[in-house]
């Protein structure tokens, strides 16, 4: 069926001679269109891996990978669970914490704030903010002294710098001979940290966890453990392990649950980008069906003498199909050779362009990712690549079975 004949004739046909330099043109159109596609494909995902993957770091800065917390928020023998946690499988840290909502006033401002307390000597084990700091350090927080670490973004909205004494504002309330008033404790600013994601340096701050037990009345307890796993990508399997083991005395949950919709929405922007941009290489793709159809047109003259001379229906097929193939390869590799080169260099490339025109696309002040973060993924390049190669093998059929039914008596006729 496929003999070295077809392929030889459909190389050949790839070389145009000086008066059908037209098709050549119409192409190495076909061929650009092709390798132009899947650049930007490749380029455009391997953009969308690298701000996922900044995203999530940052959000996983902040947020641990894993929490356990009692019934009713309270974890009274958090010690001896922590203890038992730490020898489990797959847990590199364990800290406890203590959060809660409060209001924070300084001056005429005021603000809700997710209010966090931690032990500054064991949240290095799960979270990321004692390197975050801007001024100050989470170390410096000590209990009995009411200090409090705040989000950049928080920071510049209260007016607030280290030093400045504010104001929090507990939910809960005491019953006093005036009535009841909501519980007020004046706190020291003592360092701003700022982890690059605007939900956590504008509506977090941090305090010791003794002096967050005071204020929420937790006495003995805390809200929970936090955990940092050797797998975060691990997490939903080793938490339901983890919450199978506990019994169900505790609530196991992980960062997934946490910020699901989240990451949902970037994965189905990239799977609506995937789409978008296939329309492109589909377009390029089927401008083979031009080009074969006036290829087919040029040589049915060939077409027929070679039916004369024995040549099967299903070996024409075979030739048209070479020669819509060969475009469709080359196109395919050039743009997947460009995709790679261009994506494993767009942090560079980018600062540079930014340079020269003087512009700059992601200004600090309006993103918090100023750069252009890239990852390439080889599943993805292979998956482009095929599918491409694939519609252009697709787009050969029509023509290469319109040159499979020429009618050497008709063509000859006029010949």
């Amino acid at each position: 069926m496929f003999k070295p004949l077809t392929l030889y004739i459909g190389l050949r046909y790839t070389r145009a001679k000086r008066r059908t330099q037209f098709i050549s043109f119409i192409t190495l159109t076909s061929v650009l269109g092709i390798a132009l596609g899947v650049t930007a494909l490749i380029t455009v995902l391997s953009v969308m891996n690298g701000f996922e993957a900044e995203l999530r770091q940052r959000i996983l800065g902040m947020t641990a990978h894993a929490t356990i917390s009692g019934r009713g928020g309270r974890l009274a023998d958090w010690q001896v669970l922590k203890q038992r946690i730490n020898d489990y499988p797959h847990v590199e840290g364990a800290a406890p914490f203590v959060k809660g909502q409060v209001m924070i006033n300084a001056g005429r401002r005021v603000s809700g704030t997710l209010l966090r307390g931690v032990l500054p000597s064991e949240e290095g084990a799960v979270s990321e903010v004692g390197a975050k700091m801007q001024s100050g350090a989470l170390t410096d927080l000590q209990a009995g002294k009411y200090q409090i670490v705040l989000g950049a973004e928080l920071a510049t909205y209260l007016g607030a710098m280290v030093g400045d004494k504010i104001t929090v504002i507990s939910p809960q309330v005491n019953s006093t001979p005036a009535g009841i008033i909501p519980r007020l404790r004046r706190f020291t600013v003592s360092g701003i940290f700022k982890v690059g994601m605007y939900e956590y340096d504008r509506n977090m701050a941090i305090i010791h966890i003794a002096d967050a037990k005071k204020l929420f009345r937790l006495e003995g307890s805390v809200s929970g453990l936090r955990l940092k796993l050797d797998d975060l990508f691990n997490a939903p399997e080793i938490t339901y392990k983890m919450a199978r083991d506990l019994r169900g005395q505790y609530y196991v949950s992980d960062w997934t649950k946490a910020h699901s919709n989240f990451f949902r929405a970037i994965k189905t922007e990239k799977r609506v980008m995937f789409i978008i941009l296939l329309l492109i290489v589909a377009v390029a793709a089927f401008n083979i069906v031009s080009t074969l159809v006036m290829v087919v047109t040029d040589k049915r003259g060939d077409i027929a003498i070679l039916k004369t001379q024995g040549l099967t229906p299903m070996s024409v097929m075979w030739i048209f199909i070479t020669l819509g193939a060969i475009i469709g390869f080359v196109g395919t590799a050039i743009g997947t050779v460009c995709g790679v080169l261009l994506a494993l260099n767009v942090e560079t490339i980018v600062p540079a362009i930014e340079q020269f025109f003087e512009v700059n696309f992601m200004a600090a002040d309006v993103y918090y990712i100023s750069t252009l973060p890239s990852k390439l993924v080889w599943t993805d390049v292979y998956v482009i690549a095929i599918i491409a190669f694939a519609l252009s093998l697709l787009a050969t059929l029509y023509p290469a079975w319109q040159a499979s039914r020429v009618n050497p008596a008709e063509v000859l006729r006029y010949e």
